[in-house]
């Protein structure tokens, strides 16, 4: 191997934040390494930055411009921001992609939606089997956590073996899915492990993370104990969840009814895929409106508050023909997203105000994390001994205690935030560039850049209001001028409209304006906007944006 070829890793989104996951790995001369991508999810908007924005992922701009050395996709599980972009993107990179069955499931309902060949994402099997791409060997190490057939990946390469780890707890018992097992891991640690590439999601949370298992008990005394219907409601992606609120419906001696299509497409994932085993028996809908309310389950959409799953629905008043009523409990089985309170917290109002009692997660009775709290990851350390620890999935704060968790016991680590390029060949980590990285948007069916404007300019249309005006013109005269102020409040204590005073003002200053200004629509746009932020400031307090028409009539 020539000393100057590299090992490289270049995360291009979900480090030192949460979502839009997507990694580089590179080898070779600089300027010619070959590249495997790992995942390419999404993260969700929110109204006060993205107004009318769909999704956000990273732009994989950079590995654009270098198709010609990307080898393959390799997807770790089927979560949103891991996989929620690929359909999307995969026109722009087009190559071979791989996950598990479960996750290529999902993965190739997603690619069929976006109007791609589903059939480009390929099935593969786990830990020993391998497949080559380019300088690398990749395996999918199965692992635990809130989602089917998770993995991580084990990369061989000419420099040594990586372990990222993706998302992961370890759950000896997980209900659905692999359990968690140490002589696998020390298996794969056996001959070393150059550089370990770990979830740090959990890292700021002190005790040892809990089963799946564990919480089957105490929802089922929960659903005894409780009055009227019971509704409970988590992601739905996580089957083992699921199965477990099922479970403990049934046993509570309720009939159980599933809500939503999310969790119905995910339960027929993973059916199709036989991850899915001895599910609790359920009734559909129209059984569940003949059933007695204090002898039924609801297991529905909407655990992070959005607004049109059957959650938010039943806290407006109905669902299907289903409504909560005095006396009725709502289970949150899950944790809710930073940036989501304000949507849970709505719903959580509507439903007290109906009478209805809602339980949450704070107890820690009803949900568990599907991430490995920090005794965890300190065991999975332990294990695999890495020369190099890079910190990944979470924001710079976890970022930052995992890596002094790592160098606190002597493992070489590094902080590498969207755009760090991380050479791993020597013994220590290192920073040799930092490269621009960039969003892409969905708005509406179309993908744009962060920085398009688009978004920008909807914020300040939002904050500010819009003025349109349209100028009629006839041989360097001025012959008409209409306003329509659109988001601006009107003039109080006055007899003149904001429109009138606005139409008034440019017509004034039109009409007395020199004929080379007259012919110039750029000079036009530019004092028509000047007199429209005047006059509205002085009205309302507003600059609005302003949108100028000019219309010029050409004699016969």
């Amino acid at each position: 191997m020539s000393s100057q070829n590299k090992l490289i890793f270049l995360p291009l989104g979900g480090a030192g934040e949460i979502g839009m996951n997507m990694y580089l790995y590179g080898y070779g001369l600089a300027g010619k390494e070959r590249f495997i991508m790992v995942d390419l999810g999404v993260t969700f908007p929110a109204m006060d930055g993205t107004p009318g924005v769909d999704l956000i992922m990273a732009d994989p701009a950079y590995i654009e411009a270098r198709l010609d050395r990307l080898d393959a996709i390799f997807i770790t599980h089927a979560h949103e921001d891991h996989i929620g972009a690929l359909g999307l993107l995969y026109p722009k990179l087009a190559v071979p992609v791989y996950a598990r069955p479960f996750t290529a499931a999902v993965a190739r309902a997603k690619m069929e939606d976006r109007g791609q060949d589903p059939w480009v994402v390929q099935v593969v099997e786990s830990y020993p089997k391998q497949i080559e791409a380019g300088p690398f060997k990749v395996s999918y190490l199965p692992l635990a956590h809130s989602i089917p057939e998770a993995a991580g990946l084990i990369i061989d390469t000419p420099a040594g073996r990586i372990v990222h780890t993706g998302d992961f707890k370890l759950d000896k018992d997980p209900i659905v899915g692999e359990a968690y097992d140490p002589a696998l891991f020390a298996e794969v640690a056996q001959g070393g492990i150059k550089a370990l590439v770990c979830d740090s999601t959990n890292v700021f949370s002190p005790e040892a993370g809990r089963s799946e298992s564990t919480l089957n008990s105490n929802i089922t005394k929960l659903i005894s104990d409780a009055s009227g219907m019971m509704v409970a409601t988590t992601f739905a992606s996580n089957v083992a969840r699921l199965k477990t609120l099922a479970q403990a419906g049934v046993d509570a001696g309720r009939s159980v009814c599933v809500l939503g299509r999310s969790m119905q497409r995910m339960m027929a994932y993973a059916h199709s895929t036989e991850v899915l085993g001895d599910f609790p028996p359920l009734i559909e809908l129209e059984d569940a409106q003949t059933v007695p309310r204090e002898n039924l389950m609801l297991i529905v959409t909407g655990s992070q508050g959005e607004g049109r799953a059957a959650s938010a629905q039943l806290a407006r008043g109905k669902y299907l023909g289903l409504t909560m009523q005095e006396g009725d409990t709502f289970l949150f089985s899950s944790k809710t997203i930073p940036g989501n309170e304000v949507s849970v917290g709505r719903i959580v109002n509507s439903f007290s105000e109906m009478g209805v009692k809602v339980i949450d997660d704070t107890s820690g009775m009803y949900h568990v994390s599907g991430h490995a709290n920090r005794p965890d990851l300190e065991e999975v350390h332990d294990i695999f001994k890495p020369q190099i620890l890079i910190p990944m999935h979470g924001e710079h704060r976890h970022l930052r205690e995992h890596m002094e968790l790592a160098q606190s016991k002597g493992i070489a680590s590094i902080i590498a935030p969207n755009g760090a390029m991380i050479d791993l060949t020597g013994k220590k980590p290192k920073l040799i560039e930092h490269i621009e990285t960039n969003r892409l948007y969905l708005d509406g069916n179309q993908l744009i850049g962060a920085f398009d404007g688009v978004v920008l300019e909807r914020i300040r249309m939002a904050t500010r209001g819009l003025v349109a005006l349209s100028i009629i013109i006839e041989e360097d005269e001025v012959i008409g001028v209409w306003a329509e102020a659109m988001g601006l409040p009107d003039t109080l204590g006055t007899q003149t409209s904001l429109n009138e005073l606005i139409e008034l003002a440019v017509e004034k200053e039109l009409q007395s304006a020199k004929r080379k200004l007259l012919n110039s629509d750029d000079e036009m746009d530019r004092l028509v906007t000047r007199i429209v932020n005047r006059i509205c400031k002085d009205a309302v307090g507003k600059k609005p944006v302003s949108q100028v028409m000019i219309n010029r009539l050409v004699a016969d």
